[in-house]
C-alpha cells in the first residue's frame, strides 16, 4: 500500500525533494567514499578525498560540464532541500567530535598546557591582525554592498584567525597521529582556537546586524563558556558517572550505553548552542567527560567510529563544497587575490604558531607540526563565509576567496603534517609512552581497563592486591570491594594498603549475598576480577563456595591468587624466579601476560616452560634443539611445533622488556614434569592458565591445574577465562 500523499508546504518535504535527498545522499556517499579509498591507496587521508568529492559534484565541476544535472541533483536554490542535506552533515561532525572527545587526554594535555596556550595565542593573534589588515587593502569589489569596511576587515581577521577542529581531528585519525603528544597538543590547540573563533564570529556578526558591539552579549558568551566548563568538569562529570553506572546496571548492552552516550552529547551541544558557541563544541566536552568515566563502555566506540566514518563524516565534508564554486576564480582579479589571501593565511598562522611553540620550549618538529596542523581551516571556515555571506558583509567574490582559503589549507595540512613528523619519533617518554599504549593495545588480559578485587580479609587477599598493583599499568584504577556483613575493617584496611601506586576505590556491600554484590560491581566496567584462595577448601568445592560461585558465574577473567606455604603476607612479595608454562591458548597469554608484567616491575627471573607430551611410559628427556634423540622420541611435528610456541612466548616476554628463558621438557604427564620443573629451578611465583568447566558440584580448572594446585608449595596464580571470553577490547 501506497503511503499518502504529502503536503506540498514548506512545512514538509514533497515526494520529489524526498526522491532528490536520496539521491543526494546515494552519490555524495558513493563519490566520498570511492575518492577516500583512493587518498587512502595513495597514502592521503580520506578526508582529502571526502572534501574534493563536495567540489567535484558542485557548480565547480559538475555544476560546469552538466549544469542542468548539477542543478536537479542539488538544488541551490531550494533552502528546504539544502537543510535536508545540511542537517545530516552537521550529524556528522557532531559525532566526530564525540569521537574526538573520547580520544583526547586531559592529562597528557595539562603536562603540554603551557605551550599549547602559547601556541593558540600565536596561531590566533598573527592571523587575526594580518587578516584585518589585510581587509582594509581589498579592493572594494571584494566587500558587500553597504557593509562598512571595518566589519568587513573583521571578518577577514576572523576568517584568517579560524582552525577547524573537526578537520584537524579527522585529519590526525587518518593519519594514525591521535595519540602522540604533538596531537593531542595540536586538538587542544585547535580547540581553543575553536572557541575564541565563534566568539570573534558571535561578536562580528552582531556588529554586522546591529552597526555596533554588542557588549552585553559577548560578556554572557564568555561568562556562559566558563560556567559551561566548570560545571562540566564536576556536576557534569558526576552526573554522566551515575547515568553511565545505571546503564551498566541495567545490562542493557552497547545498545543502552550508545544510547547513553548520545544523550549525554546531544544536551551538551543544545547547552553549548543556547549560551552562543557551537553544538559540536559541547560535543567535544561531552566525549572527554564520556571518556574519562570509570563507567565508559570500550565497545560504544567501535561502534559509533563505524557509523560516523563510514556515513555521517564522508557526508558532512562532501558536503562543504558544494556550495563552492570556483568558477569565480576564473577572474584574474578575484584569482590574484585569493592567492594572496591564501598565502598569508597560510604564512601568518604557520609563524604564530611555531613562534609560539618555541617560546614554550617545544622541539621544532612538533612545532612545524602544530604550525602546519592549525592551517586546517575546513568547513568551519566555510561556515564563516556562509555567515558572512548571508550577512551582506561578504559577496559571492570574497566569499570565493575565503572558501578557496578553506578547501586548499585543509588539503595542505594533512600533506605538511605528514611531512613535518616523517622520521620523528619524538621524545624518549613519548616513545616509551606509545610503546607501553601499544604493547597494552595487543594484550588480551593486562590491559587499561580497571580491575575489581572482591575482599574478606586475609593473607591471600593481600598477596592478591599486591599482584594486581604488580602487573597492571600505573594509573588504571582498582576497586576493593569489601562483599558480605561480616568482612573484617582491619582486614580489608591491610588489603587497601597493599596498594601503593594507583588509584584506588573502595566499596562496601554489607547488606548483600557476597557473590551478589560481586557480580553487580563486576558489571560496571572491569577487565578482570582478583581474588585470594583460602588455605583450606571445604570438601567436595575446588577453593570455597564464594570463589566457586564465582569462577562458575563471572563474565569476566578471574585471577585466583594463593601464596606459598610458609610464606609471610605482611611482607612485600620478593619473587626473583617465577615460571609459566607456554601453551599457545589465549587464556595461555593471558597467564603469561600476567607473569611477564610481575617479573618487570620486581627484576624477577622467567622461564617459559612447555611439555611435549609422550603416548608411552619412559624417561622424561631432556629437550636440545639438534638432538636425534629427541626429534626420535617426540616426533618432528611435536618439536616443531613446540619451538614455535616458546618463539611466540620469548616475544611476548621481549615487548614486556623481560627476557625469558625456554625450558622444553618431554614427559607423559604435563602436570608432573612442570612440578618437576619448579622444584628443580626453585621457583617462587608459578602462573597458570586454566579453560574453566562446570562439574554439576563445583567448577573444574582441569587435572593439570588443580593437580598443582595441590602440589606446589610455591606462590601460585591462576588465570580462569569464562567459557567464550573474547579477550582483548580497542586500546585507548
Amino acid at each position: 500500500m501506497l503511503p499518502p500523499p504529502r503536503s506540498r508546504g514548506a512545512a514538509l518535504p514533497s515526494d520529489h525533494q524526498l526522491l532528490v535527498f536520496w539521491l543526494e545522499l546515494l552519490v555524495l556517499l558513493a563519490v566520498a567514499r570511492g575518492l577516500g579509498a583512493a587518498m587512502a591507496r595513495i597514502g592521503q587521508p580520506a578526508v582529502v578525498g571526502e572534501l574534493a568529492a563536495g567540489l567535484l559534484l558542485g557548480p565547480s565541476v559538475l555544476g560546469a560540464i552538466a549544469p542542468g544535472l548539477q542543478h536537479w541533483l542539488f538544488p541551490a536554490d531550494d533552502p528546504l532541500q539544502r537543510s535536508l542535506l545540511g542537517g545530516l552533515g552537521w550529524i556528522g561532525v557532531f559525532l566526530l567530535l564525540v569521537l574526538t572527545g573520547l580520544e583526547t587526554e586531559l592529562g597528557l594535555i595539562r603536562r603540554l598546557g603551557r605551550g599549547v596556550a602559547l601556541v593558540a595565542m600565536g596561531s590566533l593573534l598573527v592571523p587575526l591582525l594580518a587578516g584585518i589588515d589585510l581587509g582594509f587593502h581589498l579592493p572594494e569589489a571584494f566587500v558587500g554592498e553597504g557593509a562598512p569596511r571595518l566589519v568587513f576587515a573583521l571578518f577577514m581577521g576572523t576568517a584568517l584567525a579560524i582552525s577547524a577542529l573537526p578537520v584537524i581531528a579527522r585529519i590526525l585519525s587518518d593519519l594514525d597521529l591521535m595519540r602522540r603528544n604533538a596531537a593531542q597538543a595540536l586538538l587542544a590547540a585547535a580547540m581553543l582556537d575553536d572557541i575564541v573563533g565563534w566568539i570573534l564570529l558571535g561578536t562580528v556578526a552582531g556588529l554586522a546586524r546591529s552597526g555596533s558591539l554588542e557588549t552585553g552579549r559577548l560578556l554572557l558568551t564568555v561568562g556562559g563558556l566558563l560556567a559551561f566548563l566548570a560545571a562540566a568538569f564536576t556536576i557534569g562529570q558526576r552526573a554522566i558517572d551515575a547515568l553511565l553506572r545505571a546503564v551498566r546496571l541495567r545490562r542493557g548492552g552497547v545498545a543502552s550505553s550508545l544510547t547513553a552516550v548520545m544523550l549525554i552529547a546531544l544536551a551538551s551541544g543544545a547547552l553549548t548552542h543556547s549560551i552562543g558557541l557551537e553544538a559540536v563544541f559541547g560535543a567535544f566536552v561531552a566525549g572527554i567527560l564520556i571518556g574519562r568515566s570509570r563507567f565508559h563502555d570500550e565497545e560504544v566506540f567501535a561502534h559509533l567510529e563505524g557509523l560516523t566514518r563510514a556515513f555521517f563524516a564522508p557526508l558532512f565534508f562532501a558536503n562543504a563544497g558544494l556550495r563552492v564554486d570556483l568558477g569565480l576564480l576564473a577572474d584574474p582579479e578575484v584569482l590574484r587575490w585569493g592567492l594572496v589571501v591564501l598565502v598569508a593565511a597560510s604564512l601568518t598562522k604557520f609563524i604564530g604558531a611555531y613562534l609560539g611553540s618555541r617560546l614554550a620550549g617545544l622541539a621544532v618538529r612538533e612545532g612545524m607540526a602544530l604550525a602546519v596542523g592549525l592551517n586546517a581551516r575546513g568547513a568551519v571556515e566555510i561556515i564563516v563565509a556562509t555567515v558572512g555571506l548571508s550577512l551582506g558583509v561578504l559577496n559571492p567574490r570574497s566569499y570565493a576567496v575565503v572558501v578557496l582559503l578553506a578547501m586548499v589549507t585543509s588539503m595542505m595540512a594533512p600533506v605538511l603534517l605528514r611531512w613535518a613528523l616523517a622520521g620523528w619519533s619524538g621524545s624518549e617518554e613519548e616513545r616509551a609512552r606509545l610503546e607501553r599504549e601499544r604493547v597494552l593495545g595487543g594484550n588480551v588480559l593486562v590491559r587499561a581497563t580497571r580491575v575489581l578485587l572482591p575482599s574478606h580479609g586475609g593473607p591471600n587477599s593481600v598477596l592478591a592486591a599486591r599482584i594486581v598493583d604488580l602487573a597492571w599499568p600505573e594509573g588504571v584504577e582498582a576497586t576493593v570491594l569489601a562483599a558480605g556483613r561480616d568482612v573484617p575493617a582491619e582486614d580489608v584496611a591491610r588489603v587497601r594498603a597493599a596498594f601503593t601506586s594507583r588509584s584506588l576505590v573502595f566499596e562496601q556491600a554489607p547488606t548483600k549475598e557476597p557473590l551478589a554484590a560481586i557480580l553487580e560491581q563486576a558489571a560496571l566496567g572491569y577487565g578482570a576480577i582478583a581474588v585470594g584462595a583460602t588455605d583450606t577448601r571445604v570438601a567436595g568445592g575446588l577453593i570455597s563456595p564464594v570463589v566457586d560461585e564465582l569462577l562458575a558465574a563471572s563474565p569476566l577473567p578471574v585471577i585466583m591468587v594463593r601464596k606459598g606455604v610458609g610464606a609471610d603476607p605482611t611482607d612485600p612479595p620478593a619473587f626473583r624466579r617465577i615460571l609459566v608454562p607456554a601453551v599457545g591458548t589465549r587464556p595461555g597469554r593471558a597467564a603469561q601476560e600476567m607473569a611477564y608484567s610481575v617479573a618487570r616491575r620486581l627484576a624477577a627471573r622467567v622461564w617459559i616452560a612447555h611439555v611435549v607430551t609422550l603416548p608411552t611410559l619412559g624417561q622424561e628427556l631432556r629437550y636440545a634443539r639438534d638432538s636425534g634423540e629427541h626429534r626420535a622420541a617426540a616426533g618432528v611435528d611435536r618439536v616443531s611445533v613446540a619451538e614455535h610456541v616458546i618463539e611466540e612466548a620469548r616475544v611476548a616476554a621481549a615487548e614486556f622488556g623481560v627476557r625469558a628463558d625456554p625450558l622444553i621438557r618431554t614427559a607423559v604427564s604435563a602436570p608432573e614434569a612442570i612440578l618437576s620443573l619448579v622444584r628443580e629451578q626453585e621457583v617462587d611465583l608459578l602462573v597458570l592458565a586454566a579453560n574453566l568447566r562446570q562439574l554439576s558440584a563445583r567448577p573444574f580448572l582441569g587435572h593439570g591445574v588443580e593437580f598443582l594446585l595441590r602440589e606446589t608449595t610455591c606462590a601460585v596464580i591462576v588465570v580462569t577465562v569464562p567459557p567464550g571470553w573474547g579477550g582483548a577490547a580497542r586500546g585507548r
